[in-house]
């Protein structure tokens, strides 16, 4: 069996698992289609703790972000291959999608690099969170919009920058500058809540 062949098994596999198991439909369509919307609001809340490490976790998971989908627009560019369902027959289409390079797959990309980037600084709900991203990435091939190489080829870019990222953000002064003076402004605007000493 071809490289080819066996990528296309995989996919099978993977995309048929909601013909035989029609419960598992609704849970692939909200991890493809609305997980996202978790993954912001964990942000903001980590953001909103007005811890310094969550704050610099939170700069590192966008940088981390930027870099991997550049490196996933490049990659982009040397492979090119139409979404699953847009090629091969009787795929278990669940969502819309238009249809275009589906290599590598964007979601991925973003739930790598930012649940790595968790998990990098927050060890005990970071792994929870790579269970997330590989919820998310799996849920891709089962909706019918990305194959394996879409995503493993996302969750190595995400990977790979959010490593870059845990390394380097914190060495650059602007970031630590910009981060001081938001926080500045924020102290004027949404004065931190004194600690009572009262028991």
């Amino acid at each position: 069996m071809s490289f080819a062949e066996l990528h296309i098994e995989v996919f099978r596999w993977i995309n048929d698992l909601g013909k035989h198991y029609a419960a598992l439909d609704p849970i692939a369509v909200f991890f493809a289609e609305y997980m996202m919307y978790v993954l912001a609001a964990g942000m903001l809340v980590y953001w909103f703790t007005r811890s310094n490490q969550n704050r610099m976790m939170v700069i590192q998971a966008v940088a981390a972000f930027v870099l991997a989908e550049i490196l996933g627009k490049l990659a982009g560019q040397f492979y090119f291959h139409n979404q699953p369902f847009a090629v091969l027959s009787d795929v278990h289409t669940l969502i819309e999608h238009d249809i275009d390079n589906s290599f590598p797959s964007d979601h991925t990309i973003l739930f790598f690099s930012v649940c790595i980037s968790f998990l990098l600084v927050r060890k005990k709900e970071g792994w929870l969170w790579l269970a997330v991203a590989i919820c998310v990435s799996l849920s891709r091939i089962m909706v019918g919009v990305h194959y394996p190489i879409d995503v493993a080829t996302g969750a190595l870019f995400g990977w790979l920058a959010a490593l870059v990222s845990y390394w380097a953000v914190p060495k650059l002064t602007f970031i630590k500058q910009l981060l001081s003076f938001y926080e500045k402004v924020e102290g004027r605007i949404l004065p931190a809540k004194k600690k009572s000493t009262n028991f």
